[in-house]
């Protein structure tokens, strides 16, 4: 069990990693976006502030943190927001 919790600990902070390329757009808007969890390639997020009810919320999740996401970390399959 422990490489899997060293790999799963590296997937982690990669994708830490890709988010935090990420959160200076988010929030120049006053939005922010906080990882939940990382399970079987599915990265759960959460959308806080102002990217929480933004009618946009929706296009920046797919086209700008999914993408960014799967550029930057290949073990992900998708993102879903909370």
């Amino acid at each position: 069990m422990e490489p899997e919790t060293t790999q799963n600990g590296d997937l982690i902070q990669r994708v830490e990693e890709a988010l935090d390329t990420i959160r200076p757009m988010l929030q120049m808007d006053g939005g922010d976006v906080e990882l939940i969890a990382v399970e079987s390639g599915v990265v759960r997020l959460r959308l806080v502030g102002a990217c929480d009810d933004c009618p946009m919320s929706a296009l920046t999740l797919r086209a700008g943190i999914e993408r960014t996401l799967k550029q930057a970390v290949p073990e992900v399959e998708s993102v879903e927001a909370e």
